[in-house]
């Protein structure tokens, strides 16, 4: 689909290295959309935008680790410097480590509070002055990339489960400090997806398993995901589409 009233726009993407970050960039920025892209792989960024820019587009890379919040600060300080207020903020970093509880693995517990909570509020901290201002004439947008397992309990994916529950809680709790101010905020919560995150289990057992659910129920693709993002943020400035769960057919 086209989305034509996305031109003009400035796009903040974190995840931006792989799968439904890459995704959204590639798509917002054939809308005409200025994309800095957010992410640690600073080589697969600089690859990303530079395709991006010989399509037409205009593309930042900003080598970011949204677990560190000096790297935050100076991600958004090169942003602001850069292309100026953004008016589109995605949180689409996430990492996924199942295992199960008793396995203590308090390394990867933190790993996925500091990237899927923590990094997340480092990133609507550093742009939450620029959203409410853009909203003040123009459409302005938070879209955080939470997970259908915020609410389906999987065995052993408990951790995770938490930190995309937090995550859809936040979404949640800050339209009520967003919405008054014309800010929006939507909240997408991805069934099976083929994305970078099922490379990161450590556990053999638990990827076989994982592999069986993509054989048995198919999986949505990062595009996909990239144009549900597309779709809601190009809507009128007054419709606020607050929770989209999507999964693939046989998995709903």
């Amino acid at each position: 689909m086209s989305y034509t009233t996305l031109a003009g726009r400035t796009a903040v993407i974190t995840g931006a290295a792989s799968g439904m970050g890459s995704a959204t960039a590639r798509l917002l920025a054939a809308q005409g959309v200025r994309v800095a892209l957010l992410a640690r792989r600073a080589e697969r960024l600089e690859e990303l935008a530079a395709a991006i820019k010989e399509a037409g587009g205009e593309a930042l890379a900003v080598a970011t680790d949204v677990t560190d919040q000096a790297s935050v600060d100076a991600a958004a300080e090169l942003v602001h410097s850069t292309f100026g207020r953004v008016d589109l903020v995605v949180n689409a970093a996430g990492v996924m480590l199942p295992n199960p509880v008793d396995a203590g693995r308090t390394d990867e517990w933190q790993r996925m509070i500091d990237t899927n909570v923590t990094g997340a509020l480092r990133i609507i901290r550093a742009f939450t002055a620029d959203l409410v201002a853009a909203a003040e004439g123009r459409t302005a947008d938070l879209v955080n990339i939470s997970s259908i397992g915020a609410h389906i309990m999987f065995p052993n994916y408990a951790v995770y489960g938490a930190t995309k529950a937090a995550l859809t809680y936040l979404s949640t709790s800050l339209r009520t400090e967003f919405g008054p101010r014309d800010v929006r905020v939507t909240n997408i919560e991805p069934g099976l997806t083929d994305t970078e995150l099922a490379g990161h289990v450590d556990n053999a057992e638990l990827s076989g398993q994982l592999d069986g659910m993509f054989d048995a129920l198919g999986g949505l693709s990062s595009d996909e995901i990239a144009d549900l993002i597309a779709y809601t943020t190009s809507r009128a400035r007054h419709i606020n589409l607050r929770q989209l769960i999507v999964q693939p057919t046989r998995q709903a």
